[in-house]
């Protein structure tokens, strides 16, 4: 059983969501947090024939993307959390910077003030292999607890996904108010869930 559906793109939160692609190299998924920024997984932009993160100028990003149609932007700078690299200690993160906006200043993503506790209801969409002209959404998960990893603590959650959601946000919501990012998936796990970035470590990087 699939719980993943199609969603309304014009909509928040996911009119904030994009497809990222580096031609060659990889296909996943990424959000906006202000107008001229995105975040996604550092993984994504790792390319293992240069042993390195690819050029800028090799990172495109569709916001909004359905079968073809989006808002398209090339990055103009490109970020990852200091010492990344596949494998090691250092969080799964990248920053992507436009030069001209990408969106509107309400079409963006904050990320939320405090960790979310065991049980806090989850939101995951992406752009995932088996459908990835479109956007698909698992809103029926939650996180299931925190885990310590060589790269830090890990959120860890019951969300459903595949190749090519890395890089989405895990969205919670505070009561009744906006959605906020929980997390960056960056992983899934054997079974079923998957593995993501805590905000709090986004966080800490765009602060650097």
């Amino acid at each position: 059983y699939d719980r993943r559906v199609r969603v309304d793109q014009s909509a928040m939160p996911w009119a904030a969501l994009a497809r990222v692609q580096v031609p060659g190299t990889s296909r996943c998924t990424a959000f906006l947090i202000d107008p001229r920024t995105a975040v996604t997984a550092a993984h994504c932009l790792y390319s293992r024939p240069l042993g390195r993160i690819v050029p800028a100028s090799a990172v495109h990003v569709l916001v909004g993307y359905v079968q073809g149609a989006a808002i398209h932007r090339v990055a103009a700078s490109l970020a990852t959390y200091p010492g990344y690299q596949p494998g090691g200690t250092a969080p799964d993160i990248a920053v992507i910077r436009f030069a001209e906006p990408a969106a509107s200043p309400d079409r963006v993503l904050a990320l939320v003030d405090a960790p979310a506790p065991p049980g806090t209801p989850l939101v995951l969409g992406g752009y995932g292999q088996d459908r990835n002209e479109v956007l698909t959404v698992d809103a029926a998960c939650s996180v299931q607890g925190y885990a310590a990893t060589a790269q830090g603590a890990a959120l860890v959650h019951d969300c459903a996904g595949t190749h090519g959601t890395s890089g989405a946000p895990l969205l919670a919501r505070v009561q009744d108010g906006p959605w906020g990012v929980a997390g960056l998936q960056v992983a899934a796990r054997a079974g079923g869930g998957g593995i993501a970035v805590p905000a709090a470590a986004i966080r800490f990087m765009l602060a650097r």
